[in-house]
């Protein structure tokens, strides 16, 4: 019996040794014929890195600030009664803008300026009587009080009235009335804001780095996006004595020139400051660079096999992106299909449809 359980055993164990045995040899034969299989190159398109002749220049996003600019505003209160500007007009400086209630003041300046007509009298009868000898030094004195009192009373007034009838302090252009006729506007409140733009500046800043190839007075060009194939050109007015503790950034102010007003504080740009010379730099498709938190890559071509080549980059012109390190003039980059390639993949050149390269490019017409 002992011996038949054995012998039952061991043909079970042969049984299923075979069978795992033949299992191992298929998965193992089908693995072997999936490495043997070659992979089919993706399809890209590609081009040669090639070096340019660029103007030497630093870049940086900048703010449009005001020349001049204020909201105009109440010094005294009163009750509006006329406004004497449209919204958005252009005026010259002391162009009457709004005038306030001014009746109680105007009632009572002809009664302030007899007062002042009599101290006045008063004082010059005063020094005849004294010049006689007929007075004393302190009539004479009060005489002089009272006509100074009345006089400076009158000052007042016409200050007062003044205020009252508010001007604008420089030529601009206004922005859009706050008040209405009737309103009873008090101290420091809006009336209205008003601007220079004939010029405007331009704020931004550059790395610590550039401290030593900038200086007053370089030119500077200046791109909005809401005129996209303008370039308007200025130069920096001024450089701040430090630089910024938070960002170790340099803040510098440019004014440009801005005749036709095209131009509106608050407005971003792409600020770029010409330095002397030019420089010779390896330019791309800015579509070949894969934008990564951990680098910059792009896809070599190398014997149809595509590489992971990690860059630096540098300034942008259009379609065109400077490469500073990493890559070397005349080697083939991927500029489309990255998206299917992995360091290694084999790559088929197709240039059919290859994305534009050009500096400066401009929207096609339909």
């Amino acid at each position: 019996m002992k011996t038949r359980t054995v012998l039952t055993v061991l043909i079970a164990a042969a049984v299923f040794g075979a069978i795992f045995g033949y299992k191992f040899l298929t998965i193992r034969r089908a693995l072997a014929a999936r490495a043997a299989q070659v992979r089919p190159p993706a399809t890209v398109s590609a081009t040669s890195a090639r070096e340019e002749t660029w103007p030497n220049s630093l870049h940086a996003t900048g703010s449009c600030a005001s020349f001049r600019g204020i909201t105009i505003k109440t010094e005294l209160e009163g009750a509006v009664r006329r406004i004497a500007f449209e919204s958005g007009a252009s005026v010259a400086a002391g162009t009457p803008l709004v005038d306030l209630d001014d009746s109680i003041e105007s009632a009572s300046l002809p009664g302030l300026e007899a007062q002042a007509r009599l101290a006045s009298a008063n004082l010059g009868r005063a020094r005849e009587l004294r010049a006689a000898g007929t007075n004393t030094v302190a009539d004479l004195d009060a005489a002089e009080a009272a006509a100074a009192q009345t006089q400076a009373a009158v000052a007042q007034l016409h200050a007062t009235l003044a205020k009252k009838h508010i001007v604008a302090p420089f030529a601009g252009r206004l922005g859009i009335a706050l008040i209405h006729p009737g309103q009873f506007l008090g101290k420091a409140e809006s009336i209205v804001q008003l601007e220079t733009l004939d010029s405007v500046y331009v704020d931004f800043t550059l790395p610590q780095q550039t401290i030593g190839r900038v200086a007053a007075g370089q030119t500077v060009r200046v791109q909005v996006d809401a005129f996209p194939d303008r370039v308007f050109e200025g130069t920096i007015a001024a450089i701040a004595p430090r630089v910024s503790d938070a960002t170790r950034s340099l803040s510098l102010r440019a004014t440009v020139p801005n005749r036709d007003e095209a131009l509106r504080p608050g407005m971003f740009g792409r600020v770029e400051v010409l330095l002397p010379g030019n420089e010779r730099t390896i330019v791309l498709p800015g579509a070949a660079v894969v934008y990564n938190p951990y680098g910059n890559f792009v896809y070599v071509v190398e014997n149809g096999v595509a590489r992971q080549r990690f860059i630096q980059t540098g300034p942008q012109r259009g379609n065109l992106i400077a490469v500073v390190s990493g890559l070397n003039a005349g080697e083939t980059v991927v500029t489309s299909g990255q998206i299917k390639l992995r360091n290694g993949s084999p790559v088929r050149v197709d240039n059919s449809a290859a994305p534009s390269a050009n500096p400066a490019p401009k929207p096609v017409e339909g």
